[in-house]
């Protein structure tokens, strides 16, 4: 029992040891910035408290499977992502075990091309967003984004300039320079999404 140093806030704890808490933390953490939200926000929505949901993010804790459902749910992902620990390696990825997840309230779906390391600076995606649908933002920090298109017709607003990109084309500025993405294609478009500090 010691060996788990156990912060009790509901449900069953986890045992499986591949949920290491020093993926699982930086995780919600990153995503729950992504979103815009608070710790007590996203611990009011959870039924938890934010030191305990404070703990879980710097890996002094773990929840749950009931709390990270709820955390799940709040964050606006299947409890599924949250669990994945890296594969083989931490420097690999492999393209059969690539899945594609959403956030809430948005159709745009993203794959994850890198690992999640604690203290990781740099961040690879693919994004994929339906024929017709915006990408507003993904990263709202400052900090620099690359985008390559892989397939599709995509739009780029740049600082009140519009650009058409297309299968090969790519682009590269700050985050803080203000963007939207717009597939103005009639099928989904396909990009790659590399930027630092790492989004998720």
């Amino acid at each position: 029992m010691g060996r788990h140093r156990k912060t009790y806030e509901r449900g069953a704890w986890l045992e499986d040891e591949r949920t290491s808490s020093t993926v699982l933390g930086p995780k919600i953490r990153s995503l729950r910035q992504r979103l815009s939200l608070t710790l007590d926000e996203v611990a009011t929505s959870a039924g938890i408290s934010a030191p305990f949901l404070s703990q879980v993010e710097r890996g002094l804790a773990r929840p749950s499977v009931t709390t990270l459902m709820a955390i799940a749910r709040v964050l606006g992902v299947k409890i599924q992502y949250l669990l994945d620990a890296p594969r083989e390696e931490r420097y690999v990825a492999r393209g059969d075990r690539l899945t594609f997840f959403g956030f809430a309230d948005a159709d745009n779906r993203f794959a994850r091309l890198t690992q999640v390391t604690e203290g990781g600076r740099m961040e690879a995606l693919l994004v994929r967003i339906p024929a017709g649908q915006k990408l507003d933002e993904i990263a709202a920090r400052a900090g620099e984004q690359f985008w390559y298109v892989l397939s599709g017709t995509v739009t780029l607003t740049l600082e009140g300039k519009t650009y058409v990109f297309r299968e090969g084309d790519s682009a590269h500025y700050e985050s803080t320079d203000a963007h939207h993405w717009h597939n103005t294609g009639d099928r989904d478009a396909l990009l790659m999404w590399v930027g630092t500090p790492s989004l998720l």
